[in-house]
């Protein structure tokens, strides 16, 4: 199993971000931390000592918790669960926030062994429009003492396609965080959320987004930028060394069993899903009275496949035809005329036995995924 804790703080909201998150004080973390652990505790009574193969803390901004809150989320997990030895813990940070003395010692300490910083740009004009509460120099600074803590794997969140970026400024963003020499990075395309201040500016006409031609290039040329850097593509937004991809990540995409602690947090276990409430008050009162989370759903087979469909598409590897036909009884339509298309136009490949995009493909990756469903689908309308 996977375990996910969100922590739901920040200390300003970001102009391009959705993601749940409060503002944080030492009192809504305190009352956060009771409810979290108490939700822990009732899962590993539900649960028993279920195997956890990874631990990821996300937020929000996790590391404005103090490391005694974090050890004793980390300590829970271990009473609760089967915290194995070798498991990958995980905690997203903002590099403002880990520069305070003795934190990121204490952070590997207590068995943090990976951390993911939300560096996002290393031009200051950037991350001042993206309302990022640290700059260039920052960044750089948590990068260098995250090494002196003795972190050997670290994760940079970058992004692209944003305002006022063109592509020889990503591509200078991208040589510099190379330069930093992580082990892994992610790096998204801009997404505008609705409700968010970037998203009112871009449509106010305040700021304007490159144009698509710019973000083609910009995705293109940055992958195999990186790729010649020696980090393998090996999903659509995640590059990483030789063996340093993220085990959490990589256990969505293979569809292991999951379960999210905190507000706003998502679980998988068995055939359920369900989130938790969004509000922290909410939320509390949920776990206070042990509650049934909201928006329950029971997972069918056919939408189990589906899912296995879209997230291993999502990855390097791709779709294993051996198991799609071990899991459906049936061959993978990879000759239909839909799919021909699909390979003639250069966005899907065959290989090793697996469907697997191509960069052009992962480009657009959710309206290929899209037609591969759809085909699925209609297969499965005339067997029925």
């Amino acid at each position: 199993m996977l375990l996910y804790v969100h922590v739901p703080f920040c200390v300003r909201k970001c102009g391009y971000c959705a993601f749940h998150s409060g503002p944080f004080s030492r009192e809504a973390a305190a009352f956060y931390m009771q409810h979290v652990l108490r939700e822990m505790a009732g899962w590993g009574e539900i649960l028993g000592r279920v195997p956890v193969e990874s631990v990821y803390f996300g937020g929000g901004t996790p590391s404005l918790l103090e490391p005694g809150q974090i050890g004793a989320l980390l300590d829970a997990a271990g009473t609760c669960f089967t915290l194995g030895a070798d498991a990958e813990i995980t905690l997203e940070a903002n590099p403002d926030s880990v520069l305070k003395s003795g934190f990121l010692d204490s952070l590997r300490g207590l068995g943090v062994n990976r951390l993911s910083l939300g560096v996002q740009s290393l031009q200051d004009d950037l991350l001042a429009m993206l309302g990022r509460p640290h700059d260039s120099r920052q960044a750089r600074l948590a990068v260098h003492a995250a090494r002196a803590a003795g972190f050997s794997n670290l994760s940079l969140d970058l992004i692209w396609g944003l305002p006022g970026q063109t592509h020889d400024r990503w591509m200078n963003d991208l040589a510099a965080a190379v330069e930093l020499s992580p082990e892994h990075l992610s790096c998204y395309g801009l997404s505008l959320e609705d409700g968010t201040a970037l998203t009112r500016k871009v449509e106010e006409g305040a700021l304007t987004l490159p144009d698509e031609e710019a973000g083609v290039r910009m995705y293109m040329d940055g992958s195999e930028f990186l790729e010649s850097s020696g980090y393998a593509h090996y999903e659509i937004s995640n590059y990483a060394r030789p063996g340093r991809e993220s085990r959490h990540n990589q256990g969505y995409w293979a569809g292991l069993e999951y379960l999210g602690l905190g507000p706003a947090a998502v679980s998988t276990i068995q055939d359920r899903r369900w989130s938790n409430p969004t509000a922290l008050d909410e939320y509390a009162g949920v776990v206070a009275q042990g509650k049934e989370r909201n928006e329950t759903e029971v997972l069918t087979a056919r939408m189990r496949l589906q899912e296995m469909v879209m997230l291993t598409l999502r990855t390097g590897a791709g779709l294993d035809l051996e198991k799609f036909k071990a899991t459906t009884g049936t061959e993978f339509p990879w000759r239909h005329p839909a799919v021909e298309q699909l390979r003639s136009s250069g966005l899907v490949r065959l290989r090793a036995g697996h469907l697997q995009l191509t960069r052009k493909g992962m480009l657009v990756s959710n309206s290929v995924i899209e037609m591969v469903l759809g085909i699925l689908d209609r297969m499965h309308a005339e067997t029925v």
